[in-house]
């Protein structure tokens, strides 16, 4: 174990220099992949050089998801003591489906959401968990608000035409969990939203109303802090309005921009949170924690048990059901995804993790600042985003960033709204600085110059 760790330090700071270095790797076609590295499995094992230069190869040809010139989605950087919670929590390797195996660490999980649930103005009665993807945090959503609705269906199956309702520019996961939850994806209604993807209130009372109308069952309203494309907030308290009046479950999708809870400057962009009857928020996005750390809580702690909770007496042999958190689960087993919140927020203090949030919406408004100065850009995302949405001298975005990739000098997406494609730089590594935004527009130019798109 010594050796493997000394070879993982080697490795390690191998890879920081490669970011360095290299900050976006050679991609590698995948018609070649397996001529260009050595992966394949043998009988016979690979002798330790040998295995240690086949390492560097996949290091080198890894996408540099920490270095500054990372952009292309919405998490990036790596924050060290939270890289720390992480390595700590795989040589721990913990489950965290009861006490008797997980021991202090189930406290750790526990504080979290209990911080969390205090901070956004949930009661005493609240819980939460943490779960493998914001997807699956949508899904538990979901699922939550149908068993409120109906508790029947736990047992007998859905029998009734339930009906869910997100915006257009909502994730991807509420249609697709709508099949997993047994309602179907033509059940999920697409709420209008304005030029900035919000949420249109008024087109989301008229479908709640048809569908009663219609004799359908509406159940489930999801809202989202920070939409994928433009990073737009949903107004969470007139859509709270709508959902108390037609007793609607209302869940607030925050995977991308959630975690503005912890800055005093943006929480605003949530107001009435404490509205809402379950939350989530990725910890590896804004927070800048390593993949993953998913997180939902609810208002009601007992959504959370009636819907996940399952007897198993050869697992649940000790402590109360408050610490078996396989009782409030998705899954069963699980690792440990809290300690590496925890060592973050634990080092950084609740004032670190506002610097974290607030700093990257510092470097979205450096960014808009350079491209409103230079007439070849065009501009189509908007204040208190940190997606920053542009068109440089009418390239198309698509060829753009597919070039900048293939030629290793920036990984940065595009994204669609409405009729309008365009490069989407995310400001989400917080261990940039404002050189690095200016660098990253400035080797943009300098490889258009010199391919002549």
């Amino acid at each position: 174990m010594h050796n493997d760790l000394k070879l993982f330090i080697e490795l390690a700071e191998f890879l920081i220099s490669e970011e360095k270095n290299h900050p976006v790797a050679i991609p590698l076609d995948t018609n070649t992949l397996y001529d260009t590295i050595d992966l394949e499995l043998k009988d016979e094992p690979t002798i330790d050089d040998a295995f240690k230069e086949t390492l560097k190869d996949i290091i080198k040809s890894t996408p540099k998801t920490a270095s500054k010139a990372f952009f292309n989605q919405l998490f990036g950087g790596r924050i060290s003591k939270s890289t720390l919670g992480d390595l700590l929590a795989v040589m721990l390797n913990n489950s965290m489906y009861t006490y008797k195996v997980a021991g202090v660490q189930v406290g750790i999980e526990k504080i979290i959401l209990q911080n969390i649930c205090k901070r956004i103005g949930y009661g005493n009665h609240s819980d939460g968990t943490i779960a493998p993807g914001g997807s699956m945090c949508n899904y538990m959503a979901m699922l939550m608000a149908r068993d409120a609705y109906d508790a029947s269906i736990r047992n007998e199956g859905v029998s009734r035409k339930l009906i869910a309702y997100t915006s257009d520019t909502s994730h991807y996961s509420i249609t697709k969990n709508a099949s997993f939850v047994g309602i179907g994806r033509h059940q999920v209604r697409s709420v209008q939203t304005n030029a900035k993807g919000e949420m249109l209130v008024d087109d989301l009372e008229r479908q709640i109303k048809d569908d009663f109308k219609k004799g359908h069952h509406p159940f489930f309203v999801n809202a989202t802090a920070g939409t994928t494309v433009l990073g737009a907030f949903d107004d969470v308290e007139q859509i709270s309005n709508i959902c108390k009046t037609h007793q609607l479950w209302l869940h607030l999708d925050g995977a991308y921009c959630g975690s503005v809870i912890f800055s005093k400057q943006y929480k605003h962009l949530v107001k009435g949170i404490e509205l809402t009857d379950s939350f989530s928020l990725n910890a590896h996005k804004m927070l800048g924690t390593p993949l993953g750390c998913s997180i939902i809580v609810t208002k009601d702690k007992k959504q959370l048990y009636e819907s996940f909770s399952n007897d198993a007496d050869y697992l649940y042999q000790t402590d109360d059901d408050a610490y078996n958190l396989g009782k409030t689960s998705l899954q069963c087993g699980r690792r440990n995804d809290a300690l590496k919140l925890w060592t973050l927020w634990k080092s950084v203090g609740n004032n670190g993790l506002e610097k974290i949030v607030n700093h990257q919406f510092y470097l979205a408004d450096v960014a808009r600042t350079y491209i409103k100065a230079n007439p070849d850009y065009t501009l189509y995302s908007f204040e208190d985003s940190i997606s920053v949405c542009f068109n440089y001298k009418g390239i198309s975005a698509k060829v753009l960033c597919t070039k900048l990739y293939e030629h290793s000098k920036l990984m940065v997406g595009y994204g669609t709204f409405r009729e309008d494609t365009f490069v989407r730089m995310v400001t989400i590594n917080t261990q940039l600085e404002e050189k690095d935004i200016i660098s990253f527009f400035k080797t943009l130019e300098d490889f258009v110059d010199s391919e002549d798109l």
